[in-house]
């Protein structure tokens, strides 16, 4: 439609110019342009048009803090209704927020009981450094045929929301189906003077029901009346998008924190059977069976050495993790593990466990270093078994996880304990009731023994670091399963505009969860076979290394961690599995997607 009337205007005679005279000043160049030449049963579209120089602004329809909204009278018996705004600006200068306007600036209008000529009275505010009133009457003469000025009547630069939001009295904002891999800023306008304190931030976070955005309310504002306005949204790639938001009045439904902390217990109680924990398992077990005939007291220092070590892990790696996401960096859970130098350091920890275990040497202090660790140093198996657990993410870790990384630092760390709280919890009933040790036999020769097989699952985990590392350092291809593909989200979003099932595996080498899933289930004959038949595309995204495209696709799924399976029936919704799979459930899956596997997961996963 543009370029038909950017031809016609280039045909003399089939377009004339739609506008008026114009206003011009230091500061700026206005005038009153129509969107056709004719009314049509005495209405049209006009707009007043400015040109703004440099520095100076003019301001929206809540103008904010300060300043004056434009405005536009008709000579009768015309009538101009409202101006329809574009998306504005926040202006921020020491105490006083305002909502502005710059650079080119249409502010269209419809119009009634349009005579020929138009003509109309403006008034606005133009500022800079300072501040200067403007006025001007326009007059337009409206000639028929095609509008030259019809082209700056373009869409809607504000466009309603499809997404349901909620204002709670409190100012907390919820909009939802939003998600961080959607949204990288955002800032509500109210169109309601005095609803807001107009300079305060608004606090970004998300949840697995979508966008929270904390708004300061101000004295206007009613916490029984909806409030609208509009909604500006950044994506990651810097585009913006404005909705206009009608929010409801009533509470925000956030997930209470309590629910998020015993999510997170039990995600860490469950970390106690994952794969990754069977080292970290032998020695818990050479611990236990040291302390057999151990006094009440003994017994308890070993329990409560251990969890303050789980305990002090946890909290140092949520520390961290924090600050590295404050500072920019993209990561997740069991980052530390994407660091070859990480790897390879605790490769040789665990080797020097192993071979103690063996007896090949000993560490002068500690005596046997594999006994040490296990026994007088509870403390240090702790901080270990934290260290090699994090590759895994546990059934309910995955939402307490994301939860904790939106949430303010507080609530955050508290989840980050009670974590821990789950991992160490088996370990830590010894403390309150140490007379459960005395059921082991007391420590022996036969200690000897169970050190030395104990060792095998140590050295078991050597090889798979040192595979770990070959993969981060050689540049490997990403781990594949029979007939997939690498996770590109423009691909998933390719197949997904065909209509096309999809089925994305979320890995990384470092996941001993992952490899377990691939090798049991997602590359069993059943699933393969049911992949085939349904002609599922497999996707697999290889996390082994820093990825941003994989770590926005987990975000968007509300999860920090690996491992993540998705399936995309064709023209359906998306259904998340869970973290542990069987050959049964993924085929089941594919073939009747179960309603237990909700389109969007609920708290943890």
């Amino acid at each position: 439609m543009r370029l038909l009337l950017l031809l016609l205007t280039l045909l003399p005679g089939l377009a004339s110019a739609a506008t008026s005279n114009v206003f011009t000043s230091p500061r700026d160049s206005v005038r009153l342009v129509s969107a056709s030449n004719a009314a049509d049963a005495g209405k049209i579209t006009l707009g007043l048009e400015f040109r703004l120089a440099p520095g100076w602004h003019i301001y929206w329809s809540n103008p904010g803090d300060a300043g004056l909204a434009p405005e536009v009278t008709l000579d009768a018996p015309a009538v101009a209704k409202s101006f329809s705004y574009p998306p504005p600006e926040v202006l921020i200068q020491g105490v006083v927020g305002d909502y502005v306007l710059s650079g080119h600036v249409l502010l269209p209008f419809s119009a009634s009981n349009i005579g020929n000529p138009v003509a109309a009275n403006a008034s606005w505010l133009v500022c800079s450094d300072i501040c200067v009133p403007e006025h001007a009457r326009f007059v337009l003469a409206l000639k028929g045929g095609v509008s030259a000025e019809a082209g700056l009547f373009g869409a809607p630069t504000i466009v309603a929301s499809p997404f349901a939001a909620r204002i709670a009295q409190d100012g907390t904002l919820r909009v939802a189906g939003l998600s961080a891999a959607q949204v990288k800023a955002a800032r509500f306008f109210p169109y309601q003077p005095g609803a807001v304190v107009n300079r305060a931030d608004q606090a970004l976070s998300f949840d697995g029901e979508g966008m929270i955005l904390r708004l300061e309310t101000a004295p206007g504002f009613d916490a029984g009346a909806p409030l609208a306005g509009v909604l500006e949204l950044t994506d990651p790639a810097g585009n913006m998008q404005a909705l206009a938001v009608d929010a409801a009045p009533g509470a925000v439904a956030v997930t209470p924190v309590w629910i998020w902390l015993g999510l997170a217990f039990l995600g860490g109680l469950i970390l106690n059977l994952m794969p990754c924990v069977f080292p970290i398992l032998a020695m818990k077990a050479l611990a236990i069976a040291r302390l057999g005939g151990h006094a009440a007291a003994r017994v308890r220092r070993e329990a409560i050495g251990y969890t303050a070590g789980v305990l002090s892990a946890f909290l140092l790696l949520g520390v961290a993790l924090l600050l590295l996401r404050a500072a920019g960096e993209d990561i997740g859970w069991g980052f530390q593990f994407q660091s070859p130098v990480f790897v390879g350091v605790i490769a040789v920890l665990i080797l020097a466990i192993g071979l103690n275990l063996v007896g090949v040497f000993e560490i002068s202090g500690f005596g046997n270093f594999g006994a040490g660790l296990a026994g007088r140093g509870s403390f240090f198996t702790g901080l270990l078994a934290v260290v090699v657990a994090t590759p895994c993410t546990a059934p309910f870790m995955g939402g307490a996880i994301a939860a904790a990384l939106a949430a303010p630092a507080a609530v955050a760390l508290g989840i980050f304990l009670a974590l821990g709280l789950g991992l160490a919890a088996p370990f830590l009933l010894l403390a309150a009731a140490p007379a459960v040790a005395a059921v082991f036999p007391r420590p022996g020769a036969w200690m000897r023994y169970l050190q030395r097989a104990l060792s095998v699952p140590m050295f078991a985990t050597v090889i798979w670091l040192g595979w770990v590392l070959a993969h981060e350092t050689a540049g490997a291809a990403p781990l594949t399963l029979p007939g997939a593909e690498t996770f590109s989200s423009a691909r998933l979003e390719a197949l997904r505009s065909k209509n096309q099932p999809v089925f994305v595996d979320m890995t990384a080498a470092w996941c001993v969860t992952c490899l377990v899933n691939e090798r049991t289930s997602l590359a069993s004959p059943p699933v393969q076979a049911a992949f085939a038949a349904a002609h599922v595309h497999v996707l697999v995204g290889d996390w082994t290394a820093r990825d941003a495209d994989i770590t926005a696709f987990l975000q968007a799924n509300h999860r920090d961690g690996v491992p993540l399976y998705v399936f995309y029936p064709a023209g359906g919704g998306p259904v998340t599995l869970p973290q542990v799979l069987t050959p049964g459930l993924v085929v089941s899956a594919i073939t009747v997607a179960p309603p237990q596997f909700a389109q969007t997961p609920a708290p943890g996963g």
